[in-house]
């Protein structure tokens, strides 16, 4: 395990906030479906220990059922709530932002949540359905219940919709996004909407190539990188996020992988590397969420 006395590198968004460029995810490993059930103490253990090691980025979501034990984890952390960054995504209660928000932040325990993002796009039956929800993230946002306002799992029709009428623009996009599925790459249509309008890229599950996707054609590079920096493969592979600027969701409820994870803070890839393992990930294509809602070999 690595005892490393590191501070994880934060991104300035297009509305002044800074965000730590990676997240400690409460959601698909301790989803519970039972919304009414008893807190999960192994949840709010691991959430404290991440917080310890200085991860103080937490990345939840209403539908995951784990906001209560995320408040509990704050609350016992001790951790000061301006060192904090919560960001939670409204889906199940889409209809009532207002509500949603409120029921949040009572299970949080907090008065206002960093980053508040609509979880993802495909509630909507109309460009006017996505409008009307994001009019109420603007609210939720002007009543300071969030610092920042952004989306989840937005494609560019989804985001070019609700630009029409936004005032004030997403501050960020949470993706699917790995070597795997780079979504065009930065020259494509998606990530240069984005980089137009100052809109960040925030992956989850960015460890896929070293995980649920391997065997794969980058599983020779990942091996030379981890031995060369000395690290292991999936700190390449966040790495590789980091040096974009891409914020980085993960998590784990193992110490030791947590703290090797932050030796990910001690180098850099260099130009090469990183567009190396970009073009040798546009070989294959992977999608570990939402296949149901894309084609077999959509990469958008």
């Amino acid at each position: 395990m690595a005892n490393l006395n590191v501070q994880i590198p934060s991104l300035k968004l297009n509305d002044g906030t800074s965000i730590p460029l990676v997240g400690y995810g409460t959601g698909t490993a301790w989803y519970k479906s039972d919304k009414g059930g008893a807190l999960d103490r192994n949840f709010i253990d691991a959430t404290t220990m991440a917080l310890k090691l200085g991860y103080y980025h937490l990345d939840g979501a209403e539908v995951y059922n784990t906001e209560a034990e995320v408040g509990v984890a704050i609350k016992e952390s001790k951790v000061p709530r301006e060192k904090l960054f919560v960001t939670t995504k409204v889906i199940t209660n889409i209809k009532d932002i207002p509500n949603a928000i409120d029921t949040s932040l009572k299970k949080l325990q907090l008065d206002y949540v960093d980053l508040y993002l609509i979880h993802s796009p495909f509630f909507a039956n109309s460009d006017s359905d996505l409008q009307s929800a994001w009019a109420a993230m603007e609210k939720v946002q002007a009543d300071g219940k969030a610092k920042s306002i952004g989306v989840s799992n937005y494609l560019l029709p989804h985001l070019t919709a609700t630009m029409k009428t936004a005032k004030v623009t997403p501050s960020i996009n949470q993706i699917e996004f790995h070597p795997y599925l780079q979504h065009g790459g930065p020259n494509g249509p998606l990530l240069s909407y984005m980089k137009e309008h100052n809109i960040a890229n925030s992956a989850y599950a960015p460890l896929t190539a070293v995980t649920k996707a391997k065997p794969g054609p980058l599983d020779e590079i990942y091996a030379e990188l981890a031995k060369k920096y000395y690290v292991s493969e999936g700190e390449i592979a966040l790495r590789w996020c980091i040096d974009q600027d891409v914020v980085a969701i993960t998590t784990s409820g193992k110490e030791e992988r947590l703290s090797d994870y932050l030796r990910t803070m001690t180098f850099t890839l260099t130009p090469k590397e990183i567009n190396e393992i970009s073009r040798i990930g546009d070989k294959k294509h992977f999608r570990g969420f939402w296949q149901a809602k894309f084609d077999e070999n959509d990469r958008s």
